[in-house]
């Protein structure tokens, strides 16, 4: 049984990094031995779980349906044994977060960071990632997203007020292009987009007008994954950015930027992070959790 439960939770680790490589590396074995024990329990299984090729590794069909059932499961198990060590009123182990690289930056690791020194105990590893992760399947114990984008069957804790949106440029920019006042007018501009990393395609620029919502389809010559380097191409001189007004407050009022249609920027709903509600908060977790919140502003709908 045992070895069933190492093999399963090898395949699991594989199946979620896509690689042997990673996977490997994150379990701590080598690559041989994973490779031998994810065939092992294919061999017991008499049926296929990845495919693999000299460049990528796939799931089968059984595989997928392997990895749904039983991560949720397993999540479960590892929840309890938590709760269960968490008895000795300790706060200790390691919690898993996904956020936005510019949230990490500015949101939660100064939050955190100082938890590190006054529980030796505790592990935090923060993922950067601008896809919508599954936290259940990638294992993550918190992930933080805007309040829409979390889902309904999720614990969620309201951490910042709704957040403004913002479009920018530099002087010279404007100065040379002029100014837009309205969506139209931003596609005759050089925009800075975002590639989405769940559908590959360009960001839509969400924008209103008066309650009434819009989507500006906008392209350019600066395409970027991230917002940090979006926000590096406006102050240089490259185009139009539509960042929330928070990364680019500073820059504003230092005059190396300029806010354009300020009436057709939304706000987003707050950062909110969240957790699975199948599983026993663990004393770490809480903990963490106790760190990320923040008194819900006046006006503000507080999370459930």
């Amino acid at each position: 049984m045992l070895d069933y439960i190492n093999d399963i939770t090898n395949f699991l680790a594989v199946a979620s990094e896509r690689s042997f490589t990673r996977a490997a590396a994150k379990r701590g074995v080598s690559q041989s031995a994973l490779s031998h024990s994810v065939r092992s329990l294919e061999s017991r299984l008499g049926v296929r779980l990845l495919t693999r090729t000299t460049r990528s590794v796939a799931m089968t069909e059984a595989g997928e349906r392997l990895m749904r059932s039983i991560t949720p499961r397993l999540a479960e198990i590892e929840a309890e044994l938590a709760a269960v060590s968490e008895m000795s009123e300790k706060v200790a182990g390691t919690i898993r977060i996904t956020a936005i690289d510019h949230v990490v930056d500015g949101v939660v690791w100064p939050r955190l960071e100082g938890l590190l020194h006054r529980y030796p105990e505790l592990k935090i590893e923060i993922g950067s990632e601008y896809r919508l992760v599954d936290i259940v399947a990638d294992r993550y114990d918190i992930g933080i997203r805007w309040g829409d984008q979390v889902e309904k069957d999720m614990v969620a804790v309201r951490m910042t007020a709704d957040q403004p949106m913002a479009i920018v440029g530099s002087p010279s920019y404007l100065a040379e292009h002029g100014v837009p006042r309205t969506p139209q007018d931003l596609l005759r501009h050089n925009c800075i987009t975002l590639r989405l990393a769940s559908s590959g395609g360009l960001y839509a620029w969400e924008l209103a007008h008066e309650g009434r919502p819009t989507e500006a389809k906008v392209t350019g010559q600066a395409i970027f994954t991230s917002v940090f380097p979006m926000l590096k191409a406006a102050l240089s001189g490259h185009g139009l950015a539509f960042l929330t007004k928070d990364l680019v407050l500073p820059h504003v009022r230092a005059g190396r930027l300029k806010q354009v249609m300020a009436e057709w920027c939304p706000s987003f709903p707050g950062l909110h992070a969240y957790y699975t509600s199948r599983r026993h908060p663990t004393r770490a977790l809480t903990t963490v959790i106790d760190a990320l919140r923040e008194p819900v502003a006046d006006g503000d709908v507080a999370a459930q």
